[in-house]
């Protein structure tokens, strides 16, 4: 079942276009495949990121903010790097590129959830509180993209580097994943010093 991409606003479309269109930008990006590529560079699969920062608030469904919309930036076929835009009181704009092992990542966990047989609308999780980022495979695929709150039965795709303790590449229900989260997140237990 193919993934139900939300439209980027088209102004983000736009500031990343522009963006891949300056020499300038490309040349001074801190993405070396980004620099040396040789032919057109184009947006592909634009996601929407969004940021939980409350992951260690006990109780309570998740809370999160749109941070902004990635998109792979495609040279040759393939992906060879991440184009981020940014609101701010202007407006959409262009914030980075971005390379890594986040890239092939992304493209992978991209590739594993076109084979799913539910549709859904994929979006990108971030948990700084983890280290953590996801492919957030959202059940409300008529969404917009930039609203909604994360479901029990939403699926998220830890994508690799994953923290310790947390698989990358296999999908699993918020729900299902959530007690693991809440464990790396728990404080160590005190030691206690001999008598």
């Amino acid at each position: 079942m193919p993934l139900l991409l939300a439209p980027a606003p088209a102004p983000a479309l736009r500031s990343v276009l522009a963006a891949l269109g300056s020499p300038g930008a490309v040349r001074e990006a801190p993405v070396s495949a980004l620099r040396t590529h040789q032919g057109p560079l184009s947006p592909d699969h634009p996601l929407p990121v969004h940021v939980w920062d409350d992951i260690s608030r006990p109780g309570g469904t998740p809370h999160t903010r749109l941070a902004g919309w990635r998109f792979l930036v495609r040279g040759g076929g393939r992906a060879v790097a991440t184009a981020e835009a940014r609101l701010t009181a202007d407006g959409w704009t262009f914030a980075r590129f971005c390379g890594g092992p986040y890239v092939a990542a992304t493209e992978q966990a991209l590739a594993q959830a076109e084979a799913l047989t539910t549709p859904l609308q994929p979006r990108l999780l971030s948990v700084p509180e983890l280290y953590m980022l996801t492919l957030w495979l959202h059940h409300d695929t008529a969404s917009d993209g930039a609203e909604g709150l994360p479901a029990a039965g939403d699926l998220l795709v830890p994508l690799a580097p994953a923290p310790p303790g947390i698989a990358a590449h296999r999908p699993q229900r918020l729900a299902d994943l959530l007690p693991r989260l809440a464990l790396r997140l728990a404080p160590a237990p005190l030691l206690r010093e001999p008598a």
